[in-house]
């Protein structure tokens, strides 16, 4: 599972028909990959506390770890309830919404990754944020893994990377200012 993550990150033609094939359910992403990727995103929000004690402290990592950790598993139940409610052909079998879910999951693993690296990094501008715009282009070359129409795919990409990239930072935001009143 994990080569299967790493080959749709480096190349993603090549990697969503890999996905395609192996035809995984989306279950097993949410288990091998999916929740061990959040567990790994958790912990790393401790991680700047060795940089610098004094304004990371054990319960200011412990809100961020948890704010990390809502703001993508709300991003995948959001963004798999929308994306199946504007494009009804996912919900018409099993299968397509099997992998309309394994889309979200894989495009999600590439910002839990990105996050991941960022909280080790511990840099205030870091140009691993720049990494987020590849995302969008992972998510179109998997236009033809959803057997989407050719005229559909672009406007499928642009609907689906806004909402993968918003709706982290959004319910980041939100749940920041909720926990930090």
């Amino acid at each position: 599972m994990l080569r299967k993550l790493l080959v749709v990150i480096i190349s993603p033609k090549v990697g969503w028909q890999i996905i395609d094939d192996s035809s995984n359910s989306t279950m097993r992403v949410l288990s091998s990959l999916f929740f061990p990727f959040l567990a790994i995103l958790t912990v790393s929000c401790f991680v700047p506390m060795l940089y610098d004690s004094t304004s990371n402290t054990i319960s200011s990592s412990l809100m961020n770890a948890i704010v990390s950790f809502s703001k993508f598993f709300i991003t995948y139940f959001l963004c798999s309830y929308l994306l199946s409610g504007f494009y009804p052909q996912f919900t018409r079998s099993q299968v397509a919404l099997a992998k309309l879910n394994n889309f979200i999951l894989y495009n999600l693993l590439l910002l839990i990754i990105l996050s991941i690296l960022i909280n080790v990094l511990n840099a205030e501008f870091s140009p691993v944020y720049f990494l987020f715009l590849y995302m969008p282009y992972m998510a179109y070359r998997g236009g033809d893994f959803l057997c989407l129409e050719k005229g559909k795919t672009v406007k499928f990409v642009i609907i689906s990377s806004i909402m993968m990239l918003a709706f982290p930072f959004l319910m980041g935001w939100v749940l920041d200012s909720l926990i930090n009143r």
